[in-house]
């Protein structure tokens, strides 16, 4: 048996046993070290749902796993097989598409309609997440850590993966301006990915102190309080905005701040249904709004990023044993005092 974290449904998390499962053909086992509680998990636990996907049965959370590869099932190693030799530290790639739809053949693997997403209730049976001492997944969702990448920071990979998509779907960005509302975890690695894509300035907005305080870390050069229409930050206007919120008033924000012809990304989910926006806006100034969902290759960029950018690490701001999974999901809900929780699997 392995332990495992579940959802049953909206405020019902518990840490139980399932069967220790076992790798078919093409599948590798993983011992999971570390799984970081992402915004979608957090939905879920709270509402039962995340968007449009509500929860119908009980299911393990999680696709930001990274552990060591234990074995392997019928024709994943070997016989040029290119899975990692056991015993390698790596990262789970949490995206199975289905390669023939016509979103996977013209090169948009992100927006599969057929697609697996570890702990995902977009489909029924739903897909079990990643957060268990031991999973089961196919074995080319798995990435060798680049060297010198510890596994910790390689935690990070699946949500700096989903900034990094944001950023490119902005366009380019080289020596221009960026705006970031909403500073939660995905916020701030968005900032990262904006400087690192050599964004000449990046300003980030949030209500929270402690928010604006971790997109410093990740890089912010202009920290703005979201709700002080008069703070000295704001700019006039900027190149492109990214929406990280998933609120309708950081959507407005991005609109009126953008310059005419500038782009704007929405990435944050919005809550289920309509949401206004101002839409004559895009008309008027010929504003470009994006959606961003998800990611493909830009998961092998992240790990090579991490590797090489220690500063990532100050976004971990604490690290809880599975036992205590509710404690970890109480605060990684609380912004007032965190930025990325992460599970700790190692017992």
């Amino acid at each position: 048996m392995v332990r495992a974290c579940v959802i049953h449904g909206a405020g019902d998390l518990r840490v139980e046993e399932r069967a220790r499962p076992e790798p078919g053909p093409g599948q590798a086992l993983v011992a999971v070290r570390y799984g970081g509680v992402c915004g979608s998990d957090l939905h879920y636990w709270r509402h039962g749902g995340v968007g449009d996907f509500r929860l119908r049965e009980p299911m393990v959370l999680g696709h930001e796993v990274v552990g060591t590869v234990v074995a392997y099932g019928d024709g994943a190693y070997g016989d040029g097989a290119s899975g990692p030799v056991p015993g390698t530290e790596v990262a789970v790639h949490p995206a199975t598409p289905c390669g023939v739809c016509p979103e996977c053949l013209d090169g948009r693997r992100q927006v599969c309609r057929d697609t697996r997403y570890l702990g995902s209730a977009a489909r029924m049976p739903h897909v079990q997440g990643g957060f268990a001492a031991e999973i089961v997944v196919p074995a080319g969702q798995l990435r060798a850590l680049p060297a010198g990448l510890p596994l910790r920071r390689a935690a990070l990979a699946e949500p700096l993966s989903v900034a990094l998509h944001a950023v490119r779907r902005a366009g380019e960005v080289t020596g221009r301006h960026v705006l970031v509302t909403g500073a939660g975890p995905i916020g701030c690695l968005v900032v990262a990915a904006a400087k690192a894509a050599g964004a000449a300035r990046v300003t980030a907005t949030d209500l929270l102190p402690e928010a604006l305080r971790y997109a410093g870390l990740a890089g912010a050069d202009t920290l703005v309080r979201a709700d002080d229409p008069d703070d000295a930050g704001w700019p006039d206007e900027v190149d492109a905005a990214i929406e990280a919120s998933g609120v309708a008033a950081g959507l407005d924000t991005c609109l009126r701040r953008v310059r005419r012809g500038g782009v704007v990304v929405q990435l944050g989910m919005l809550p289920p249904g309509g949401s206004p926006f101002a839409g004559n806006l895009v008309v008027s100034r010929e504003i470009e709004l994006r959606g961003a969902f998800r990611f493909d290759t830009e998961f092998d960029e992240a790990l090579t990023l991490l590797a090489t950018a220690p500063h990532f690490d100050a976004l971990i701001s604490e690290v809880t044993p599975l036992a205590d999974a509710p404690h970890a999901f109480t605060s990684a809900a609380d912004r007032s005092r965190s930025c990325k929780v992460l599970l700790d699997f190692a017992d």
